[in-house]
């Protein structure tokens, strides 16, 4: 689907996102299958692969209606829930005007000008910079914002974060990537779960107690034997292959949902408040200082930056701040000033070392400390002076 300018790239993501949810589906499947694979091979021991593959197919059609009734369930709860479970990782809470009249009017202003549906507004108690949105409909939708990002950003700055939440939620970003981490969330789980099962598979008793013939065992060979349990085996490592693809292709789906939205919510924010530098420096206070401590990788993509790097949040990294900084100076003519060092940068937490408290910091030396010279001086915050009658800057100044 060919994409020229802003609005048909939001159609064209959301075609390619509804494909590749029901990509997503067809994985459950995959992993449903796998499993049948597993279950053949521990309950009949000795059969061929042939065998075990036809199997597990009739397992799969057996269990479809299953399978797919429980991926809607999980769906469903988290239709519900979805927002109460992030809120519980996150420790957002909801604001009015009366508690937060700066952000609330801010993001009012924004709703009113475009004739948007006002979102609930959450906060956050964190020093991170970070927001994001959530919500599956017009009622659940929320934009959360944390208490660091107040501090740091300037209301214009704040106004141009809200409007690329806003834009995640116009443009159904929301919706698709909640739906996602929902489906890929079961893969991860199921994944895991077949993996520990292949872990302690000795347990079981090696290929199962039973079997899948017992006319063709009490006449098959030794040779024949060893045969059918070489068949297991090709068994065990399909159906790992297909669990550990299944569960890549789930996160790479993840990272396709969450790679071009972000510059196009960052356009979306310029359309919004025609002010592209605002956007820009926005980026720049927020670049690698948004880690919420305890969020999922889950939240994380939900959010304006993810500034996670390691094995566990591979597939779960926003486009840098560098590339979305520059398509805005290339696109949206916007001036970019580079890394901005803040205040906090230089303060205890999670970006630098802190100032010494007033405790910490030793009392001056008086012109009567124990460290005078025999002269009568002493060295105060001022210098060296005299005695407290000299004719030098002593406490009562000079004479």
């Amino acid at each position: 689907m060919a994409a020229y300018g802003l609005y048909t790239h939001i159609a064209s993501n959301k075609f390619r996102s509804m494909l590749l949810l029901a990509g997503l589906f067809a994985l459950v499947y995959v992993m449903v299958y796998a499993g049948a694979l597993v279950a053949e091979v521990i309950t009949y021991g000795g059969a061929p692969a042939e065998w075990y593959l036809a199997a597990a197919a009739r397992d799969l059609i057996t269990a479809l209606p299953w399978a797919t009734g429980g991926t809607v369930l999980w769906i469903v709860i988290a239709y519900f829930f979805h927002q109460s479970i992030v809120d519980a990782v996150t420790g957002g809470e909801d604001v009015t005007r009366r508690q937060q009249p700066r952000l609330y009017n801010l993001l009012e202003n924004l709703c009113i000008s475009r004739g948007i549906a006002m979102p609930k507004l959450k906060i956050i108690e964190s020093d991170a910079l970070n927001a994001f949105a959530t919500g599956l409909n017009q009622r659940q939708y929320a934009v959360t914002v944390t208490t660091g990002l107040l501090n740091a950003l300037n209301d214009q700055e704040i106004e141009a974060v809200l409007g690329h939440e806003l834009t995640h939620i116009r443009n159904g970003d929301v919706q698709m990537m909640v739906i996602a981490v929902i489906i890929a969330g079961v893969v991860g789980f199921f994944s895991e779960l077949f993996f520990r099962s292949f872990t302690n598979f000795g347990y079981y008793g090696g290929y199962g107690g039973g079997s899948w013939s017992s006319s063709s065992s009490s006449s098959s060979s030794d040779g024949n034997r060893r045969s059918s349990g070489g068949g297991a085996v090709i068994v065990i490592i399909v159906a790992a292959v297909l669990i550990g693809l299944a569960w890549l292709l789930s996160q790479l789906v993840r990272l396709a949902l969450s790679r071009s939205r972000e510059f196009l919510a960052d356009a979306g924010s310029v359309e919004l408040t025609k002010n592209p530098d605002a956007m820009i420096s926005a980026l720049r206070k927020i670049e690698n200082r948004g880690e919420l401590l305890g969020a999922t990788s889950a939240v994380m993509e939900l959010c304006v930056d993810n500034p996670r790097e390691g094995f566990s949040d591979l597939f779960a990294t926003h486009p840098s701040v560098e590339s979305r900084v520059r398509a805005l100076v290339q696109y949206a003519s916007g001036h970019d000033p580079g890394p901005l060092v803040l205040p906090s940068d230089t303060m205890d937490g999670p970006y630098g070392p802190s100032q010494p408290t007033a405790d910490e910091i030793p009392p001056p030396k008086g012109p009567w400390s124990d460290d005078a010279d025999s002269a009568g001086r002493s060295a105060g915050p001022a210098g060296p002076s005299k005695g407290p009658w000299g004719n030098a800057a002593g406490p009562w100044g000079p004479r």
